[in-house]
């Protein structure tokens, strides 16, 4: 198995297994930077360097707005000032929104996944110096699109794309791209794994055979929990080839947005899934290839529920903090908190957000007032807060 964190010179997770307690730690919210708050049902936010000026742009889909947006980054002297917004496309009950450069021209365009009524994945692009918008016809009125990822799975041709769904029919699949990309008839659909409904699917490469496979998290159905698929190849997946499924963790349990990284110090890619009610569990690997499994709960009395995790090291310590987002934060409870790390004794729990806000969404980490420490990027959808950053006070 392959390392991936090769700075650390100190194992400090002797505490996690020891001790997964929380308690609750002074503080205040982080001053909140609005993005854009002018539609309605942002519903994730992806990272992608759009303009190619080295600043990771953000594209987010508006549900209820039937609207796609990138949103440019303007650099750290004016990122607490308006960013400029382009609309990419309309589609109704949008729900994913990615970048990927499918047609190989070197400038990233959108693919979006839609759920309610419409079900299709689009792929917007410029033409012609303008934004058009078209639909997948093999993805079109067929499963309610809730996750996607570009990759290049079958050696030929550019990036294809892994996508799931949820509710009736849903599966984990890829879209397998033909020669021309624009020749969107041509796009063939390849079933992996029947769902429920899945949070999350990230591309990793797991058994460090240097293809990436797909680790997911699915919140409903017969199989519920954290799983990995296993690309066979490039090769394989020319015939269309089985994916063999490899457990995880959070077993039975209505797991939410999950989130890969080293929590623990020891070299090795764990995995962290919120999970309903209000807990995290930490998936952590295993020299032997298996999973330890650890729950941490948190002081959940003025939180909402369990939404997305994120690992990353907050206060600048060295030790991987989480970060907790929740949806149903009613009543003045919270919707988005983190878990500071200690190397010794239990999490400590600290406000974030505040009262403010109903139901989060995913998290990206990112400097964006270059002062040095990770600042957060997520979304509201239910008091129309919109696409917001909070600038860490650490620095």
């Amino acid at each position: 198995m392959r390392p991936i964190v090769t700075f650390c010179l100190l194992f400090y997770g002797a505490s996690l297994r020891a001790d997964d307690a929380v308690i609750l730690a002074p503080g205040t919210p982080w001053k909140r930077h609005s993005i854009d708050n002018t539609s309605r049902g942002a519903d994730g936010v992806k990272l992608g360097d759009w303009n190619k000026d080295g600043l990771q742009d953000i594209v987010t889909g508006w549900e209820e707005g039937g609207v796609v947006k990138i949103y440019v980054n303007p650099g750290p002297a004016k990122a607490r000032e308006a960013w400029e917004q382009i609309t990419v496309g309309e589609v109704k009950n949008v729900e994913e929104a990615i970048f990927t450069d499918l047609d190989g021209d070197g400038q990233l365009e959108v693919v979006s996944g839609t759920e309610g009524k419409t079900c299709t994945l689009y792929w917007h692009r410029l033409v012609d110096g303008k934004w058009g918008t078209q639909a997948f016809p093999v993805a079109t009125n067929t499963q309610m699109w809730m996750q996607a990822a570009a990759l290049d799975l079958d050696g030929q041709f550019g990036p294809d794309l892994l996508v799931a769904s949820k509710n009736k029919g849903a599966a984990v699949s890829w879209l397998q791209a033909p020669q021309k990309a624009d020749d969107l008839k041509a796009w063939t659909l390849h079933k992996l794994r029947d769902a429920g409904w899945v949070m999350s699917v990230t591309p990793q490469d797991m058994d460090g055979d240097g293809d990436a496979d797909a680790v997911i998290s699915d919140r409903k159905g017969e199989r519920t929990g954290v799983f990995w698929l296993e690309n066979p190849g490039a090769a394989a997946n020319r015939e269309h080839a089985v994916w063999k499924e490899h457990a995880v963790g959070g077993l039975g349990k209505q797991v939410m947005f999950a989130d890969l990284g080293d929590v623990n110090g020891d070299g090795l890619l764990d995995v962290a899934v919120a999970a309903k009610p209000v807990e995290i569990i930490l998936c952590l690997r295993k020299t032997d290839g298996g999973w330890q499994e650890r729950v941490v709960k948190l002081e959940g009395a003025n939180l909402g529920d369990a939404k997305a995790v994120k690992i990353a090291d907050v206060n600048g310590d060295k030790l991987p903090d989480l970060l907790f987002t929740c949806e149903n934060a009613k009543e003045e409870r919270e919707g988005i908190v983190w878990l500071e790390q200690q190397r010794e004794g239990p999490w400590k729990q600290h406000t974030l957000g505040g009262p403010e806000g109903l139901k989060y969404d995913l998290m990206q980490t990112l400097d964006l007032d270059g002062d040095g420490d990770l600042d957060v990027i997520t979304c509201e959808e239910r008091d129309q807060l919109g696409v917001f950053w909070y600038e860490n006070p650490q620095r």
